[in-house]
């Protein structure tokens, strides 16, 4: 059922869906599961990755299906909530449908945005690093206390000669502590550590993070614990988890992690949480282990990336679908009309700032010069070979003219296009996306990465930068094409990802350009 979303607050939804959401057992026999393959926690469950994938490794994938967005508003366009409702629309299709989503961080979204795990009816219902970090300062404290006879007598080390002023990596912890984002750590004696700049970030940020999201199994995580960078020496060369002997203990610690935690949403489709990287400075994916699970067990399998279709489609397409392996078969445009209107010239929108009425008023002219902004998302999809849908994220504001004029220009691109009020309606309010997204599922997707492997780092970021962003080509710092040409040089980083950091409010490096700013240049 769809509960009163106008009237009852999240929480007040996801409480009344807990009394009747399934157990453990329950869940056993919806999803078809052993009963060893399931770890209960009270009314959640985590997912035993190791034995379900073994089980099910020659079962065929059922559909593949992304979910991105155009480039939102500070108040966010409901990536997390269109997942939801359309796992719920497909419900009520009668599909064998799942999904995964990231795990949400307390951070960012604290009485700023969504949780990111969805809202109203379409609504989810509920450290290794900093040991990397240990190692590598406790290191270099022994390294200066001691000669290199007693490093060897002592502990059978051998000396790193590690730069403190080059240390990559930082402490982090699950808070914006805007403080501790850049200290001085070791004051006191010289049994107090070793004296020098260092850094915390959240969680989200975590090196450890972003390997969790993008590992296919345990195998591959024990082998990218060992070649996480570190620091680097005085000569310039890497100094990785693997030189301080710590990776076999991480990966020990990381175990566990590998099993995603099965929720649900408040129409009790199976939803997976795992992993959590931010899309602006990560990886911005759940997990490639809950999309492999996920694709085993159901027939449609919905996964969502953070942020726009620049920078969370970007990395799904280039990055994890790389990593995986998976072809994935559609990608939903999430697309709301206020974000459009903000691209089209609209007022500045602040969080926890009434709305102008522009955006709660019917304006046309708006709607249409933003529509620019959605359209060339919509070509980045296209130019990865998958099918784009267009969802229409309905708010109560919008007119039917509005709605009208977005689907004529989406379709006018190339997209199919369908309106949703999965946040009022539940399931039922998301048929129309479902049955455009059944539709999408049927067309051959030729799917292409958008450069290869052999092609080096500069010329990977300018070929993002302009297909992806829009821009004219980049333009290097001195101290940024250094390090660009020693990684170009290191064979060690030929297969290495290329991540992408920079605002989510925009196109391009500048967040107050809204729209498709033309005429730009990318700063590195």
């Amino acid at each position: 059922m769809a509960y009163n979303a106008v009237e009852m607050a999240d929480w007040q939804i996801s409480e009344a869906a807990e009394k009747n959401m399934p157990m453990p057992d329950e869940w056993r026999e919806k999803l078809g599961l052993e009963k060893d393959e399931l770890m209960a926690y009270g009314r959640l469950s985590k997912l035993d990755f190791l034995k379900i994938i073994d089980r099910l490794k020659d079962r065929p994938d059922g559909k593949y299906i992304e979910v991105t967005a155009i480039t939102p508003t500070p108040l966010g366009e409901g990536k997390s909530t269109t997942s939801v409702g359309l796992m719920e629309g497909l419900g009520k299709r009668g599909k064998n449908v799942g999904g995964a989503l990231r795990q949400p961080s307390g951070g960012p979204t604290m009485n700023v945005k969504g949780t990111a795990a969805g809202g109203g009816n379409a609504l989810l219902i509920p450290n290794a690093h900093n040991l990397a970090m240990v190692a590598l300062t406790a290191r270099m404290q022994h390294e200066r206390n001691y000669t290199d006879e007693t490093l060897e007598r002592l502990s059978g080390m051998k000396r790193l000669n590690i730069d403190p002023k080059r240390v990559e990596m930082g402490w982090i912890i699950d808070l914006c502590a805007q403080s501790l984002r850049n200290i001085v750590i070791g004051l006191g004696g010289r049994m107090d550590g070793f004296t020098m700049e260092s850094k915390f970030g959240i969680a989200v940020s975590s090196e450890l993070m972003a390997i969790l999201a993008i590992v296919k199994d345990l195998a591959d995580m024990r082998k990218r614990m060992d070649e996480i960078t570190v620091a680097f020496d005085k000569t310039g060369k890497p100094v990785t988890t693997g030189d301080l002997e710590v990776g076999g203990a991480m990966t020990a610690w990381m175990r566990n992690t590998i099993n995603p935690t099965l929720m649900c949403t408040a129409e009790y489709q199976p939803c997976m949480v795992h992993a959590g990287p931010f899309a602006n400075i990560a990886v911005g994916q759940s997990s490639i282990i809950a999309d492999r699970i996920g694709l085993k067990m159901f027939d449609y399998h919905v996964t969502e990336s953070g942020f726009a279709a620049d920078i969370g489609f970007e990395k799904f397409w280039n990055v994890k679908c790389r990593y995986s392996g998976l072809k994935p078969h559609v990608s939903v445009l999430t697309t709301t009309i206020r974000a459009l209107k903000m691209h089209g010239g609209g007022p500045r929108v602040v969080p926890g700032v009434k709305m102008p009425e522009e955006y709660t008023k019917e304006n046309l002219e708006l709607v249409e010069k933003g529509c620019e902004n959605m359209v060339h998302h919509i070509n980045t999809i296209r130019k990865s070979g998958m099918n784009p849908v267009v969802c229409i994220n309905v708010f109560h504001t919008d007119t039917d003219a509005e709605i009208e004029l977005v689907r004529k220009q989406a379709e006018a691109a190339g997209a199919r296009c369908a309106k949703s009020t999965h946040w009022a309606d539940g399931g039922d309010g998301a048929l129309e996306l479902a049955d455009a997204v059944i539709d999408a599922c049927e067309e051959e997707s030729k799917f292409e990465f958008l450069y290869p492997l052999e092609m080096k780092l500069r010329d990977r970021v300018e070929r993002i930068a302009k297909e992806v962003y829009g821009a004219d080509g980049v333009s290097w710092l001195p101290e940024a094409e250094q390090k660009a040409k020693m990684l170009e040089a290191d064979s060690k980083y030929d297969d290495y990802a290329t991540m992408m950091v920079k605002t989510h409010l925009s196109l391009s490096h500048d967040p107050t350009l809204k729209g498709v700013p033309k005429g730009w240049t990318l700063p590195i």
